[in-house]
């Protein structure tokens, strides 16, 4: 009977041990789960490649729509009128034998005609404004010139505010269109020269004036 005993005794503790060995490991899986948790929230130091914050990566639309701006393009564009002006007027102060650093200024009149001014004798000037407005050339460039260079600036300007201290511009937002085929430069130009008539000119500080653009050379404007 003791050796019967015995053995049932041995049996008693083995079953016992087998019920405890799944809570023991039900309980060390808990507290596994629960240092990966407080792992998991804990915060990571500046220079912890394993999280980005999600501020980084969820950029706002609003600014996407300038940073794909082509505004390379859009300089080259309008450099190319802006250096076809400045050659013109100064083979014509050569060829009135005028001093090449003499600062005039080229706009136009309330009838759409190009006016020059400058220390010059009126004789010269009227004969230099005569040639100008005969020059198709020199006419169409200007008048590209007088509607996308202020386009151009205004845009350069909020870009570069907006990179520096992330200071968004409501009219340029206003300006891009959401489909890039619609973002060439004269899509621009167009938009900006609607919205600065029919906006308040002190809201966006912009000049509502178009004829008030002038080219100036050998000065700054």
């Amino acid at each position: 009977m003791s050796l019967l005993t015995s053995l049932i005794q041995a049996s008693t503790r083995f079953q016992q041990t087998l019920e405890k060995r799944p809570a023991a490991s039900g309980a060390e899986e808990q507290k596994a789960k629960g240092t990966a948790s407080a792992e998991a929230l804990q915060p990571t130091g500046p220079g912890d490649d394993r999280f980005t914050p999600s501020g980084d990566l969820l950029t706002d639309g609003g600014k996407l729509k300038p940073q794909k701006l082509p505004l390379a393009d859009y300089k080259q564009t309008v450099g190319q009128d802006l250096a076809f002006i400045r050659e013109t007027l100064r083979h014509k102060l050569a060829e009135y034998n005028l001093n090449p650093s003499l600062a005039v200024s080229v706009n136009k009149n309330d009838n759409g005609k190009i006016e020059v001014d400058g220390n010059l004798a009126e004789e010269t000037r009227n004969r230099i404004e005569k040639d100008l407005n005969v020059n198709k050339n020199f006419a169409d460039a200007f008048s590209r010139l007088s509607v996308n260079e202020p386009t151009l600036h205004f845009m350069d300007n909020a870009l570069k505010l907006n990179q520096a201290y992330g200071v968004n511009n409501s009219l340029l937002d206003t300006l891009i269109s959401e489909n890039q085929q619609f973002n060439g430069l004269q899509d621009l130009v167009h938009r900006y020269d609607t919205l600065r008539r029919s906006a308040p000119t002190d809201q966006f500080n912009v000049t509502a004036n178009r004829g008030a653009y002038a080219f100036n050379l050998n000065t700054r404007a």
